[in-house]
């Protein structure tokens, strides 16, 4: 299958060539991250999260990331009962509001914070392309 997304070489240098499980090429801003006992791989894009930023905190439930979306719940619900306390508002109205200001937020953190998370719970790059965009990216520590 052609990449569409790295030039074409003949030559087999490159280890992975780009690919992902079952063969499919892996866009150059993707990182793919393993786990070295269970073998369970995670692919997800590094950089600003256009999903979260549409999507919110159903991005986590999507990728099973329970952490996280406790995380991203429990901050929103605390500034929103903080704000519907302070101005004495409905907090209905609140979430709604401090949700839509939220989903910017998470737009530029949450793929940090799953990275950090998955290297927490001992995944590791599963290439030196991964490892490389990861570093420069700083999400690993």
């Amino acid at each position: 299958m052609q990449n569409p997304f790295r030039n074409n070489n003949d030559n087999n240098d490159d280890d992975n060539n780009g690919m992902g499980p079952g063969g499919l090429p892996i866009p150059p801003n993707y990182a793919t991250m393993v786990h070295p006992e269970s073998g369970d791989m995670r692919i997800a894009k590094v950089g600003f999260s256009y999903t979260a930023l549409i999507f919110g905190w159903w991005v986590p439930v999507f990728r099973s990331d329970w952490y996280n979306l406790l995380c991203m719940l429990g901050l929103s619900v605390g500034i929103s009962m903080g704000i519907a306390s302070f101005y004495h508002i409905d907090i209905a109205q609140t979430f709604e509001f401090t949700n839509t200001i939220m989903c910017v937020v998470w737009g530029f953190l949450y793929n940090l914070m799953y990275f950090r998370h998955l290297a927490n719970r001992g995944f590791k790059p599963a290439d030196a392309h991964s490892k490389d965009i990861l570093s420069r990216s700083r999400y690993l520590k």
